[in-house]
């Protein structure tokens, strides 16, 4: 049995899997933790790989091996290769104003034609998410670190560069999916846009002043491990990808299909066979692990949503589902919009959560928890709705993540996103996905390989419109209280943006 192993090194934890290189079949998994926070060591992601390859039993017999990671992430790295500073991640929103000043100075202090031309360039409106924001953070708060910068890399970058062994700054790779969350690369032509990173950073660079890594192929062979700790050396090393891209690829989905992911941040994505670009900004013009594109809406805010309902509460999980499947659709009229730690989708960072139409009556246990997933299914419907906007047939939708565990999220989810919801076997997609795209470049694939998938659920309901509409008008508000930038009405009609 030929083996190969997929890595997923997410915001919480690293997970390894280790799957039959023919049949997909899963042979065994290991799994580590992360540290909390919003910026880490790039060192612990080290470190949890090297825990979650024993925990899966070691690396012995696998041929290949691919890196899903969490995007956006910037890795700051000096001449010598060595950290200069801890990661900033995707959910450190501390880089908020970076991006609005970004995006109002491409469009010479106007908000709607600066977000037409970061469209242009890169297919994405920057957002506080965006390794691009970061690097404008860095340049403004630790201009000493931003001058030191030699090279900048993404963790699923970091890390396949460091299983590889090389010190050597030009042998940095990337993928496309990951490449495509940086803002400074182009999806549609595949280029570099030294001039936004060049802005980024307050100084003109280009490539013989930083090194930003190669764009591999979708399923290139980009090197082999070095012996390291628990992992040997030879194995045959694939590009890695972006965590949704590697869902996206573990879930076998093909152009026109759409998953919705609930993990620590909601994802609403479409694999999609051409770029897709979005005049709010709302929609990322993301690629995909495979050579086409990925266009996505993702929300800082999923799981954490139930959690802090179910703390509050004081029950387990199972608890907390039947009290919502207890109460009637709209919550006795509650309405939670759940901006818990400001949010991505709608560009809201200094956003907090609320609750609405709490009286002597609606307050209850009941009516709490299902309001909880109401708005977080509405929150996500939203998202929804602006790939339909954008040309997307979507006729059902493939629900995965550990959100998808909850029968209070998999019976309501059909009638508040509106279609027929999917419901695989509970798995590791993204290290899946990675798992996958070491298989295929282990065959010398130009196509992935075909995997068995497993048998999935599949659940419907009437549609919930007054639900939905109540969430809509309470999530105006805060859009109006927090600053939200023009909705798609605004930006086309803006003749900027036509």
């Amino acid at each position: 049995m030929t083996l190969v192993a997929g890595v997923d090194s997410s915001t919480q934890s690293c997970k390894v899997v280790i799957r039959d290189a023919a049949t997909g079949a899963l042979v065994r998994a290991g799994a580590a933790p992360h540290p909390d926070g919003t910026e880490v060591d790039p060192e612990a992601w080290w470190s949890a790989l090297q825990a979650a390859v024993e925990d899966a039993g070691g690396l012995d017999g696998v041929t290949a091996l691919a890196v899903g990671g969490q995007q956006h992430g910037l890795v700051a790295l000096d001449a010598d290769g060595e950290v200069i500073r801890p990661a900033l991640l995707w959910n450190d929103t501390r880089s908020a104003d970076a991006a609005e000043d970004l995006v109002r100075e491409l469009g010479d202090g106007d908000a709607a034609r600066g977000r037409a031309a970061w469209l242009e360039a890169t297919g994405s409106v920057p957002v506080a998410s965006f390794t691009v924001t970061k690097l404008r953070w860095l340049a403004d708060h630790e201009p000493e670190h931003a001058a030191r910068l030699a090279a900048v890399a993404l963790p699923h970058d970091w890390l396949t560069w460091r299983l590889s062994g090389s010190t050597d700054l030009a042998t940095l790779t990337t993928d496309r999916s990951d490449a495509s969350g940086t803002g400074y690369w182009d999806p549609a032509t595949g280029a570099y846009r030294w001039e936004l990173l060049s802005r980024a950073l307050r100084r003109d660079v280009g490539p013989g002043d930083l090194v930003l890594p190669r764009v591999a192929e979708a399923f290139e062979a980009v090197g082999e491990t070095a012996a390291a700790g628990a992992v040997p050396a030879g194995i045959v090393l694939g590009p890695g990808c972006g965590d949704n891209a590697g869902a996206a690829l573990g879930l076998g989905l093909a152009p026109g299909q759409v998953f919705v992911s609930l993990g620590t941040s909601g994802v609403v994505a479409a694999v999609a066979q051409a770029p897709t670009t979005d005049p709010s900004g709302v929609l990322a013009g993301f690629a995909d692990a495979t050579g086409a594109f990925l266009p996505l809406a993702c929300t800082l805010n999923a799981t954490r949503v139930l959690e802090a309902a179910r703390r509050l509460l004081g029950v387990d999980h199972e608890a907390f589902s039947d009290l919502a499947l207890a109460a009637l659709p709209g919550a006795g009229g509650l309405v939670h919009v759940p901006y818990l730690e400001g949010e991505r989708t709608p560009d809201l960072p200094r956003a907090t959560g609320s609750l609405h139409g709490m009286t002597p009556a609606s307050l209850s246990r009941e009516n709490l928890a299902r309001a909880a997933v109401e708005g977080l299914l509405c929150h996500l419907a939203a998202a929804l709705d602006v790939i339909r906007a954008r040309g997307v047939d979507v006729t059902e939708v493939t629900l995965v993540g550990g959100g998808a565990r909850s029968a209070a999220v998999r019976q309501l989810a059909p009638g508040l996103l509106g279609v027929p919801v999917v419901v695989p076997p509970p798995g590791e997609y993204v290290a899946d996905g990675a798992a996958r795209q070491a298989a295929t470049v282990a065959a010398g694939s130009s196509v992935p390989v075909a995997w068995a998938a497993g048998e999935a659920e599949r659940f419907t309901g009437p549609a919930q419109p007054d639900v939905r509409a109540a969430y809509d008008r309470q999530a105006a508000r805060a859009a109006d209280e927090f600053g939200a930038p023009a909705g798609p009405d605004d930006a086309d009609d803006d003749p900027a943006v036509a």
